[in-house]
């Protein structure tokens, strides 16, 4: 269960995203730091004390997924220096999905991971002893939406009864989270014809290959501009609540089970950072909120567009406090069990440790 992969529409044409499992964005960039004076001094894990002298900061590692939108806090986070003030050097290690974010960390590559929810369950319920500790998002990276040519015809989820509708694969989030909604809406799943064609569905719904899709951002844009028509937006907090009842917990970082209490100055020092780096996602210029992202995501993007869907969705998607929502993590146990992909609830207390900030 993954949905955290790059999605340029653009790849499904030939293009393809820089990042890589194993590309930091330090690595990239490492030559371009070395005598840069301070940001350099930064790079090596020292900083500048108040007194004129060098303070050295505690390195650890980050792995999460490469999603632009999922991004977004960290590297907000670590431009602004919130990590460094907590005496942390946080390298930020970009994999391709949240799942192998998540077992990087269950197999010690990492101290911490940062994924979907769904897709740290995953790998709960495949025997990974990791914990969620906070929260950076909490709603899904996805939105329905029909093909330009079966706007008209597609206006409710009732409509999609023998239809084809794309998900990047079977059992990803956007699948489990679609099977929720048919279920919900009375739709019987059998009478629907799942496609599996990746996640990038923008071309399949632009030439009408498929009739309706899960798609994330920039896909949506580009989708509704060209006709197609937005069904749910599960990135809108309002058709969250309405779908799920409320938040859907997405994006938040997790230690493997047993560390906690020798980690505990680390966890409380993470959380204070991107609590901090999530207030300026919601508050800062977006301009310097883009700046702040590593050229090899935004590289051939179109930056105006992106500002948008980054001022859109930031009030919805993006939570005020790291704290987290275990009402919220418990929709997503719902959604997965009443989808069939979970055999049998998983126990909250199994992925989740609430204790870590308190």
């Amino acid at each position: 269960m993954d949905c955290c992969e790059f999605t340029d529409p653009r790849a499904s044409r030939g293009g393809a995203p820089s990042a890589t499992p194993s590309v930091t964005r330090r690595q990239l960039l490492q030559g371009m730091l070395l005598g840069a004076g301070a940001v350099g001094l930064a790079a090596c894990g020292i900083r500048p004390g108040g007194d004129g002298q060098a303070q050295q900061l505690e390195s650890v590692r980050l792995a999460f997924c490469g999603q632009l939108l999922c991004v977004v806090p960290y590297e907000v986070t670590r431009e602004a220096g919130y990590f460094a003030d907590e005496g942390l050097d946080v390298e930020l290690i970009y994999s391709r999905g949240g799942g192998d974010a998540v077992q990087a960390l269950n197999g010690g590559a990492v101290e911490f991971a940062a994924s979907s929810f769904d897709a740290q369950l995953g790998a709960v319920a495949g025997g990974a002893t990791v914990k969620r500790f906070m929260t950076t998002g909490r709603l899904p990276l996805f939105a329905l939406a029909t093909a330009v040519d079966t706007a008209d015809e597609i206006t409710d989820i009732a409509d999609l009864a023998g239809r084809e509708v794309a998900v990047s694969s079977l059992g990803n989030a956007d699948h489990t989270i679609l099977l929720y909604v048919l279920e919900r809406a009375g739709v019987d799943p059998d009478s629907v014809q799942f496609a599996t064609i990746g996640t990038n569905l923008y071309d399949a719904l632009r030439l009408g290959q498929v009739d309706a899709g899960m798609v994330q951002e920039p896909a949506l844009t580009l989708l509704r501009d060209a006709g197609g028509r937005e069904l749910i937006n599960f990135m809108e907090i309002e058709d969250a609540e309405e779908v799920f009842g409320g938040a859907y917990e997405f994006m938040g970082v997790a230690v493997r089970d047993g560390e906690q209490e020798e980690r505990a100055e680390q966890l409380q020092a993470m959380a204070r950072a991107l609590e901090r780096g999530l207030e300026r996602v919601r508050t800062a210029e977006v301009s310097e909120l883009l700046e702040a992202l590593p050229t090899e995501l935004t590289a051939g993007e179109d930056l105006d567009q992106l500002g948008d869907i980054v001022e859109r969705y930031r009030e919805s998607l993006w939570p005020t406090e790291v704290t987290l929502d275990t009402d919220a993590a418990r929709r997503v146990v719902t959604s997965l069990t009443q989808a069939g992909v979970l055999e049998t609830e998983i126990d909250l207390d199994q992925a989740l440790d609430t204790t870590v900030l308190t």
